[in-house]
């Protein structure tokens, strides 16, 4: 619990150190309700610990001070946006930066996704994303042999066995990302073991930051630096237009962001499609009507339109990332409010998800909801569609949607009685613990 504690603070606290290393001078978003400080020099930092997770006390915060809030980091004021309605309104230059991927990179103390011209900004974001893209285009096939061989084992058990869907959808994002990422020697599964433990940093990066930096603790610092270094870049990055050490960083990002949200993806979906019959009997006839008995290509995912519903209604009900953040490039205003240039600003994605004000039962798992023009306009304006969607989530919503098109033309899940599943709110959301299914034959 602690080390969860400690890594839900982590993005907060790097981020806007990265925030008062570069604008030291940046002024106070005054006059926007919310918390005073309640130490001198950490400002909420105990009370995002005391919550369990940044998500947690966004929730709290925006319960008592409405949708525009502020909180404090040390003696810096924070603002954070609660609902679709706030976050339209928000004005801020600086869409050439993914909130993700600024926050991630905070984390693991890459410095060229803090600096940097716009027009090379653009051009590096465009050259990364063209990478991911090619890589999976050439690719495809391996994706559709991991998952056959997943849906093939899975297929193997007894009606009576429990799958575990943590374990068994992080391997298969793990073989996904590392082969398509880092090439074909990665398809001995004692080298993706192996890199797993190279690559499982996210609560050492944690534990460093907590007391200063990674420098402070030489065993985590080196089996930080062991980790990456056994990375190697994207055969499709451009190495001649970036640094290799700019690849490397990209290519971090991608194996770390990548696998965590398209496991997740997957873990979640599953869950969501066990508990409700009706859901999987409505895919499985479009993916019937679709593609029949052939596997699913490139060309017709598109045409899976309920698929990805499903997959939007997942990452809604779930709070995939419920937090992202952005810095306010020039003075904007939401609201009466006035956000000075400069201030870190906070989307409470998980807060306005679940917003009952903008979602029917939104505790309710229901991709019927997606039919509605309004809802999808509004979950493309928090990032998780169109345009602005990262290109990790892209990634996983593609591996996702494999995925489904295989199992559940061949397998029906079936929820556990009695089995709890509790969300751990970090820069994923995960499961606390395990999560349990049992899987039949639908043929």
């Amino acid at each position: 619990m602690l080390d969860f504690a400690i890594f839900a603070v982590t993005f907060v606290v790097i981020l806007v150190g990265a925030v008062l290393y570069l604008y030291p001078s940046s002024r106070r978003a005054s006059g926007i309700p919310g918390l005073n400080p309640t130490d001198e020099k950490d400002g909420n930092l105990q009370d995002i610990v005391d919550r369990g997770s940044l998500h947690e006390f966004l929730v709290s915060l925006h319960r008592e001070f409405g949708s525009v809030a502020s909180f404090w980091f040390g003696g810096r004021p924070v603002v954070s946006l609660g609902s679709v309605h706030q976050l339209r309104q928000h004005i801020n230059p600086n869409h050439t930066t993914d909130s993700f991927e600024t926050m991630l990179k905070s984390l693991l103390g890459y410095q060229s996704a803090m600096g940097g011209g716009a027009a090379e900004t653009v051009i590096r974001k465009k050259v990364y994303e063209n990478a991911i893209n090619n890589t999976l285009k050439s690719n495809f096939p391996l994706v559709l042999k991991l998952v056959e061989e997943l849906v093939g084992k899975w297929k193997s058990f007894p009606a009576s066995q429990h799958t575990p869907l943590c374990a068994h959808l992080l391997g298969l994002a793990m073989k996904t990302v590392t082969q398509l990422a880092l090439g074909e020697s990665f398809g001995d599964d004692a080298k993706v073991l192996s890199f797993r433990k190279n690559h499982d940093i996210w609560s050492e990066i944690g534990k460093g930051y907590l007391d200063g930096s990674l420098e402070k603790s030489s065993s985590r610092k080196g089996n930080y630096e062991k980790g990456e270094g056994k990375l190697v870049p994207l055969k499709a990055l451009n190495s001649n237009i970036f640094c290799l050490f700019e690849v490397m960083e990209d290519c971090m990002v991608f194996t770390l962001a990548g696998c965590v949200i398209t496991a997740n993806l997957c873990i979640w979906a599953l869950h969501f499609l066990s508990t409700s019959e009706d859901v999987q009997d409505k895919l499985y006839k479009e993916l019937d009507e679709v593609l029949g008995s052939d596997p699913v290509s490139l060309d017709k995912i598109p045409q899976l339109r309920y698929c990805q519903q499903v997959l939007n209604e997942t990452v809604r009900t779930a709070k995939l990332t419920p937090v992202a953040a952005r810095l306010q490039g020039v003075e904007g205003k939401v609201d009466q409010h006035v956000i000075p240039k400069e201030t870190l600003v906070i989307y409470a994605l998980g807060v306005v998800l679940q917003d009952s004000d903008t979602w029917n039962t939104p505790y309710r798992f229901d991709p019927d909801r997606f039919e509605e023009e309004s809802v999808e306009k509004s979950f493309c304006l928090l990032g998780f569609s169109g345009n602005q969607t990262c290109p990790e989530l892209r990634f996983a919503y593609t591996v996702a949607t494999v995925l489904l098109s295989a199992l559940v033309r061949q397998l029906k899940l079936h929820q556990l009685k009695g089995h709890v599943v509790e969300v751990r709110s970090q820069l994923v959301s995960t499961p606390k613990d395990e999560t349990w299914l049992t899987v039949s034959r639908r043929r």
